[in-house]
């Protein structure tokens, strides 16, 4: 299933349009999370990349911050 509405990056307007903004010609993009399954295949390499970029470095320093405090009280 094709994902009919697009919004633009620019001004923030939703669309129709596949190609361009009609308001600003500015770029559009598919608004809509991708579909969830439980039998995800590529969740290893999802969370390499992200590992590997260093989004999850900060998720994890708040993690250990939570457990110290709780560990101390």
């Amino acid at each position: 299933m094709r994902w009919l509405m697009r919004r633009c990056r620019e001004c923030g307007r939703y669309t129709l349009r596949r190609d361009r903004c009609p308001v600003c010609g500015g770029e559009l993009y598919v608004p809509h999370p991708p579909r969830f399954s439980p039998e995800d295949k590529y969740v290893a390499y999802r969370y390499r990349l992200k590992l590997v970029a260093g989004l999850l470095a900060q998720e994890r320093g708040s993690q250990q911050g939570d457990e110290e405090t709780a560990s101390a009280v």
